[in-house]
């Protein structure tokens, strides 16, 4: 770790090299007195471009200045390592491996440290889940603060002794109540390094269904808290218990400045395969980086679990022997290989320490160098200070004892992360562990590089961790809407601030910075790989829960607050005051569904709605708002009159599927980052009222048609919807989409879509486990209705199942809206409840059975950031085949056509058999699977699952996807449509009307001078320190700007610039990107904000120009800003 935002280089040593050496000295020589004679007869030459790869890293880790370019769209990455060439090999057989069941008999000769000793570190830790089995605040009560008062007291008593910790959310916590004393202790700790911060990050997150822009808030709010509060910037990560790994979270720590990586939980045959070669340390590579600029180092830990009988060695029966805290006296339950810890004595610390010394020594052989890292904690361990003078204590003993006896050649003790990663780069600098034909790294000599990720995660036999992908899917839903909400909400406070820098108007924002702060906690809360996962107990679900719903409420208020002062309404507006407006959809609950506040339109009156766009290029789409009476007009801005559509509203309720309001759809346009005003009348003379949707119903007993719309009976076998480039047919009798037909082109791609039920009385929180497959669950006499109007065609199905209530209905629906990516999309909705005992141990899958070679191939997102290429293996079972889907799945045909799934939440995805597409909506399971939960999962809700499907056809060359070993790219379509879905349209609606006779003046707010450009996305833009923000010195930067450049498939271009003013073939110019608006002393920073050298983080020379406004961002690259706004005319 660090204690200022500059780290200290190391100049690596040369690395000894055999032979020639004379040879290469008469060669460099002869070089030398050639150049001379060269520079005297021509002088100084000219440059010339260099035709080594640009970007790599020179001696100290800072690599070398090198234009941006543009990658092709298929292009793969060398390396020597990727997980899918792992898998193709590894046979999966779960062979027994004796005492090291999931490995091999290890040995060793005994001559291998004979000429460099081995040297251990012993790294004490406690793993501390912010909500499991208790919630944040019970664990810290029982449990975590006694911790770190015992790790603070201990160590202060013996300089030998050492300790990491990792999660923000707890010490932070616990320096609050923590007297000056203990503070300052902690602080020495950390200082003279006995003490590390590793991660700390708000939590360890998850990394299969957690977003980029959460993990990077999670992230950003830990690391902050931590320089702002201690002094301290962490460099290493330690993440021993997220359940697989994800490559986008290797790029964000190299990104945030982080050196060195640390993992656990990947699949244990994976494990087995890399420890044969050597290979559990390595450097991982992004798949589409060619110049080694996204290079971390990597350290995997070898057996089955981060505890202390599975750390020490490959033996843990052994291993469990040097548990001390399993000593008689102790809580913790005694070793269940049935030999037990016993107090280190002078009479048996030679055989205890040569015992021990021999499971360092085989776990030593797994890896290349002599540095050993042996971790010695496990979760909610050193609780009290005899635990931990009880492991301290022991461990000290043998210690003294094996650095006391020469002939051991091992020099033991305890260290930190830093010890470790610091002395084994030491040594790699100085021994070459390269392998021949090894690509490597420059960053770290003598080791392999990777690409790729490592999910799904099994731990035994067949059990894979695939059934957190989809557990608790209501609340992963919930998840996504905070994330865009606090977005939202963080630029509404930018644009305050911004246009502001007067002390009235300051008052809003400054009065909600607490739950602003409270805000980001509770969302980065939720990533913990407890939380967002769905493997938690109820009342720590209900939690997180509560938390999110309390800060939702909150953000939505001072929103609905905070477009008052940017319409210009109210300009001293402070968060006392009511609002005059209230969001468009609110929750009663932490667990009930968003309900659509509806608009009362009586006679002579008008009510106006605003929209927020938080997407950083103009939106041209159909909008909904419910409305009481369907005789409504809607106008725009300047009170000119919008062409409008109502249709009634339905719901999950085969007896009264018409609620009895209706929906009001019309066309808004809505300025990038900005505010549009529209208003919803009665009675306007001179607009065409809404036109009502025409009405076909499967039966019109039970569900009578009424006013103002007209009805017909479905005769049909199938009905269709069209706009005008796709034709949609459904089979009439349940309501389920058959086929896709292009207008333009005739071509019909088959979809046939099928709702199953898998029966799984093994599968728990954690582990999907199927007892066979899934069966088809629609029966013929579904309750359907389709709705045909001039904006909107939908087909809503209740479905007819052999429960008395059906657990799913669904809509799907076209949009009519020229220049539009809406026009291109088919949207996809589910109503989902999975509730009551009868759906005990079921798991509820959509198939969209295509007529599609896929070879069972598809592509599916890692964290909504990028895409890695899944294949269906034969040799391990449905449960390992299924993979996390954050927000996108695709597949594509030998012919080019593409198939794409974007959800808004995170679920999981398979393709079992050859052309289909399977994709998990929720599960309820009754039993725990073992894994330390106690509980099945039986809290389901009712719930909205939303995708947006998608046909692409190629227009240019097709990729073997077979031969194609790497991702592919979505197009840049498919990017804007997963950005519509996963950043809607905020709306918000007058809380009273107002008389139709007065005409307000035109209200609108567009902050940008332009749309940006497609392909480049604002992941955040925020003011970190609000409250601090008059209090700043001038020159210190206060708002920050992040950006990625998306990476996208050219040759599936044609509908991605249907509304795209332009991509991003020139430079950015950040000082012109805001209207109204100066940006002053702009600079480039890490993407944690802590680090402003840019080069340490693997970036070019690009950030050079940032001062000047120049912003060149590669494809797939993010780039963190920090700069100030001050207003054009200041008033």
């Amino acid at each position: 770790m660090a204690f200022s935002t500059s780290h200290v280089r190391r100049i690596r040593k040369p690395r000894k090299r055999p032979a020639l050496t004379n040879l290469f000295f008469i060669g460099l020589t002869a070089s030398i007195l050639f150049f001379l004679l060269i520079f005297f007869l021509y002088g100084i030459p000219n440059p010339i471009h260099p035709t080594t790869r640009p970007g790599l890293i020179t001696k100290t880790h800072k690599p070398l200045h090198r234009r941006p370019v543009i990658r092709p769209a298929n292009r793969s990455v060398s390396v020597d390592l990727t997980t899918k060439g792992l898998y193709d090999g590894i046979e999966f057989k779960d062979v027994d491996g004796g005492p090291w069941t999931q490995g091999w008999r290890v040995e060793y000769k005994g001559i291998e440290w004979d000429h460099e000793k081995l040297k251990v570190f012993v790294v004490p830790h406690s793993h501390n889940d912010p909500g499991w089995k208790l919630t944040v605040e019970e664990y810290y009560d029982r449990q975590s603060r006694h911790i770190l008062d015992t790790v603070v007291d201990t160590l202060s008593k013996d300089e030998r002794r050492k300790f990491i910790w990792e999660e923000m959310s707890y010490l932070e916590r616990w320096w609050r109540d923590a007297p000056d004393a203990k503070k300052e202790a902690l602080i020495e700790l950390l200082q003279n390094g006995q003490l590390e911060i590793v991660g700390g990050g708000w939590v360890m997150n998850d990394e299969a269904n957690s977003h980029y822009f959460a993990i990077i808030e999670q992230m950003m709010e830990g690391n902050m808290w931590l320089k702002e509060t201690i002094g301290v910037i962490p460099k290493n990560s330690w993440a021993i218990d997220p359940f697989g790994y994800s490559s986008t979270m290797a790029y964000l720590l190299k990104r945030m400045g982080f050196e060195n990586m640390l993992i656990q939980r990947t699949h244990y045959e994976l494990k087995k395969e890399l420890a044969l070669h050597k290979n559990l340390e390595y450097i991982w590579r992004q798949s589409w980086d060619t110049y080694e600029t996204t290079d971390i180092f990597v350290h995997m830990m070898p057996f089955y679990s981060y505890d202390i009988p599975h750390t020490c060695g490959p033996e843990p029966a052994v291993c469990c022997q040097f548990d001390f805290a399993r000593m008689n006296g102790f809580m913790y339950e005694r070793c269940p290989w049935g030999q037990h810890p016993e107090e280190t004595t002078q009479e048996n610390v030679k055989e205890r320490a040569i015992k021990l010394l021999d499971q360092y020594k085989k776990k030593s052989t797994l890896y290349r160098t002599n540095t050993l890292l042996v971790p010695l904690g496990d979760d909610f361990r050193y609780i009290s200070i005899e635990e931990a003078e009880a492991q301290f204590r022991n461990y000290q003993m043998l210690f003294d004892y094996i650095n006391s006896t020469p002939e051991l050649n091992t020099e033991a003790k305890f260290g930190t992360l830093e010890d470790y990663f610091r002395t084994m780069r030491e040594e790699a600098e100085k021994i070459n562990y390269s392998r021949p034909g090894e690509f490597g790294s420059v960053q770290v000599p003598g080791f392999p590089s990777l690409a790729g990720d490592f999910f799904t995660y099994a731990d035994r036999r067949q059990d894979y961790w695939s059934g957190y992908y989809v557990s608790r899917p209501f609340f992963k839903s919930v998840d996504r809407v905070l994330e865009h909400t606090l977005r939202a909400t963080e630029m509404t406070m930018v644009f305050l601030l911004g246009f502001c820098q007067r002390a009235q108007c300051e008052k809003l924002p400054a009065g909600f910075t607490h739950k602003l702060t409270a805000a980001r906690r509770n969302l980065a809360l939720f990533q913990h790989h407890d939380g967002v996962t769905g493997t938690a107990k109820d009342h720590v679900v209900q939690d997180y829960g509560m938390r999110m719903h309390t800060s939702l409420q909150d953000l939505q208020i001072f929103m609905s607050k905070a477009i008052e002062v940017l319409l210009g309404i109210h300009h001293d507006k402070n968060d006392q005051n009511p609002s005059l407006f209230a969001p468009a959809q609110i929750r009663s609950r932490y667990d009930a569904q968003p309900v659509h506040q509806s608009i009362s339109a009586n006679q002579g009156t008008v009510q106006s709605v605003v929209v927020f766009n938080s997407l950083e290029q103009t939106r041209n789409e159909i909008v909904m708002f419910i409305v009481e009476r369907p005789d409504v007009t809607v106008l725009d801005s300047n009170w000119t009159c919008v062409k409008s559509q109502i249709s009634p509203e339905l719901q999950h309720n085969k007896m009264k599927m018409f609620t009895g309001r209706h929906r009001v759809f019309f066309k808004a346009s809505v300025p990038a980052m900005g505010l549009q005003t529209y208003y919803i009348a009665n009675g306007f003379v001179g607009c065409e009222k809404a036109k009502p949707a025409r009405l076909k119903v499967s039966s019109t007993g039970k569900n009578s048609c009424f006013a103002p719309y007209s009805c017909s009976k479905l005769e049909d076998d199938s009905v269709q919807i069209r706009n005008r480039y796709q034709s949609l047919t459904f089979d009439s009798k349940t309501g389920l989409l058959q086929k896709v037909t292009e207008t333009k082109s005739g071509s019909l791609n088959v979809i046939d879509m099928e709702l199953a039920m898998y029966t799984s009385p093994e599968s728990g929180a954690y582990l999907f486990k199927p007892g066979g497959d899934a069966t088809p669950i629609t029966e013929t006499g579904s309750e359907v209705v389709v709705s045909e109007g001039f904006l909107v065609q939908e087909v809503f199905s209740i479905l007819k199942t052999r429960w008395a209530k059906s657990p799913v209905s669904h809509s799907t629906r076209v949009y009519i809206c020229e220049g539009s990516v809406q026009e291109f999309l088919i949207e996809n909705e589910y109503h989902v409840e999975l509730i009551g005992h009868e759906f005990n141990d079921k798991e509820l899958v959509v198939r969209y059975k295509m007529d599609f070679d896929n070879k069972r191939i598809f592509y599916s997102d890692l964290n909504g950031f990028q895409t890695s290429r899944r294949e269906t293996y034969d040799k391990i079972p449905l449960q390992g085949n299924y993979y996390p889907m954050p927000s996108l799945a695709f597949m594509q045909e030998s012919k080019g056509t593409r198939f794409s799934v974007h959800t808004r939440q995170s679920l999981g995805a398979a393709s079992p058999k050859n052309g289909w597409f399977e994709i998990m909506l929720d599960r309820r399971l009754s039993r725990d699977d073992g894994r330390g939960l106690g509980q099945g999962v039986l809290d389901n809700h009712p719930m909205n699952v939303v995708f947006h499907l998608t046909f692409e056809s190629n227009i240019s060359s097709v990729v073997d996807s077979v031969s194609h070993a790497g991702p592919l790219s979505p197009s840049l379509f498919s990017h804007r449509v997963g950005a519509h879905l996963n950043h809607p349209l905020h709306a918000f609606i007058a809380k009273k009307p107002q008389e139709i006779s007065v005409q307000p003046p035109p209200r609108s707010f567009s902050p940008l001078t332009t749309s940006l450009p497609c392909d480049l996305h604002v992941v955040s833009l925020k003011v970190p320190r609000p409250l601090k923000y008059t209090q700043q010195n001038v020159e210190e930067p206060r708002t920050v700007l992040i950006l990625q450049r998306r990476h996208w498939d050219s040759s599936y271009c044609r509908k991605g610039k249907s509304d795209c003013s332009r991509i991003d073939d020139e430079n950015l110019n950040l000082l012109n990107m805001f209207q109204g608006l100066n940006v002053l002393n702009a600079k480039a920073t890490s993407l944690n904000l802590l680090h402003d050298d840019t080069e340490m983080l693997g970036y070019s020379e690009q950030a050079a120009d940032v001062s000047q406004g120049r912003l060149v961002l590669s494809p797939m690259e993010l780039h963190a800003y920090k700069f100030d706004l001050r207003p054009v005319n200041p008033s």
